[in-house]
Parts: structure tokens; C-alpha cells; sequence
């Protein structure tokens, strides 16, 4: 299947430009041109890459890349922008983006940027396909939990709020934020979900669920999956 990259530009003949060109290289491409339909467009269908403009109507593209990390979208981000000033690339990469192309570009450089990024995000998802912690250990690709040697019963929630912690080590999420990430922007439950799903995870991997290792309350804040300890 090919990749899908999402161009997100509101030059009208830039992203036609792109559109054209990314197709021509065998990519399915998705196409917004301002930050919010681009957001819309992510949630909907999670591309495999993101080009990005900064200077966009509605949502800029810098908050654009600040929501999508809040989320915990860990989609390669490629940034475009007119500005190549030192301190404005290096504002785009320090908020989560994963490499700045300045405004013009050439074609073979962009491309060969956009294979260099997505042959890194296939090396950081085939290193995470098994993870482990404690005496648990999880399967990514076949959705199965162990734990000492026993399979255990997890729902579809239950797995991809807890694939969700354990990808995301060490940071602290609001409730808000785990339920667009795990449940879906359009989900119309309330935080409180959060909070009855992670109960049932620490039933399930905790020693003490009164006295979580793993899966901590960060008070004032939300919750954060400790690794290592």
C-alpha cells in the first residue's frame, strides 16, 4: 500500500505543484489548505507523513504541529516556509516537527527528505512492535498483552489507551488530550471515561492498582506511564 502524505499549503498552485509531483512518485496524497481542514484531514484518516506550511489562515502551521504532539501523533511532520531564518527553523523543530525545508525548494530535495523521514518512522515503529516493562509485555501488531506468561483479556479501548501510555513514556497527558488521541476528536463521552479506563488497566498490571508503578495520576494534570523503574 502506498504512503499517504498529507499537504497542508495554502498557495493554491504550490499545492497543486505537490499534489501533482507526490502522485507522480507513487504517493496517495491528501490535500488542505488551511490548518484547521489539515487537522480535520489528519484525525480522519492518520497519513503517514505531514507537509506542512507555517504561514497558514485559521490555525497557523506552528500550532498546527503543537496540537497534533499534544495529542500524541508521532507522524513524521515536514515544515515549508519562506521564513529560513536560524531561529525559525530552529522554533519549528524544537515545537516537534521533524525537519524544515525553506521556501523555494527543489523537488529532488523535498522527496528525497520526505523518504529519508518516512524510512526513519519505519525504523522507530518496527523497533516498537514489542514492548516491554515489568513482566508485561505487549505486541503491537497482534494486539496481545502478556503478562508473567498469561495472555490477558483486554478490550479495543482498554489495548490502544494503554499502547497509547506505553508509546509515550514519561509524559504527562491530560485527560482531554487522551481521550482525542485514544477515542477520537468527534467522541462524545466525557473525561470521566478517562479515568474508569485506567482503573481497569491498573486492575489488570498493577501489584497494587491503589498504588500504580507504572501507571501514575500527575496531579492537576492527568495521568503519565513511568518507564524504567
Amino acid at each position: 500500500m502506498s504512503d499517504t502524505i498529507l499537504v497542508v499549503e495554502d498557495d493554491p498552485s504550490i499545492l497543486k505543484g505537490l499534489d501533482l509531483n507526490l502522485r507522480l512518485e507513487g504517493y496517495r496524497v491528501l490535500s488542505a489548505r488551511d490548518g484547521e481542514e489539515g487537522l480535520v484531514l489528519f484525525r480522519q484518516n492518520r497519513p503517514d507523513l505531514v507537509l506542512l506550511d507555517v504561514m497558514l489562515p485559521r490555525i497557523d502551521g506552528i500550532e498546527v504541529v503543537r496540537m497534533l504532539r499534544a495529542e500524541g501523533a508521532d507522524t513524521p511532520i515536514l515544515i515549508l516556509s519562506a521564513k529560513g531564518q536560524e531561529a525559525d527553523k530552529v522554533m519549528g523543530l524544537s515545537i516537534g516537527a521533524d525537519d524544515y525545508l525553506t521556501k523555494p525548494f527543489g523537488l529532488p530535495e523535498l522527496l528525497a527528505r520526505i523518504r529519508a523521514a518516512l524510512r526513519r518512522s519505519r525504523r522507530h515503529a518496527a523497533r516498537e512492535a514489542e514492548i516491554g516493562f515489568g513482566d508485561v509485555k505487549l505486541d503491537l501488531e497482534a494486539r496481545r498483552v502478556v503478562r508473567a506468561g498469561t495472555e490477558l483479556e483486554m478490550t479495543a479501548r482498554e489495548f490502544d489507551l494503554l499502547r497509547h501510555f506505553v508509546t509515550h513514556a514519561d509524559v504527562a497527558f491530560s485527560r482531554e488530550q487522551l481521550m482525542r488521541a485514544v477515542w477520537g476528536v468527534d467522541h462524545y463521552g466525557t473525561v470521566r471515561t478517562v479515568d474508569n479506563f485506567v482503573a481497569r488497566l491498573r486492575q489488570k498490571l498493577e501489584d497494587d492498582p491503589d498504588e500504580p508503578r507504572w501507571l501514575e495520576t500527575v496531579r492537576g494534570v492527568g495521568y503519565r506511564f513511568r518507564a524504567g523503574s
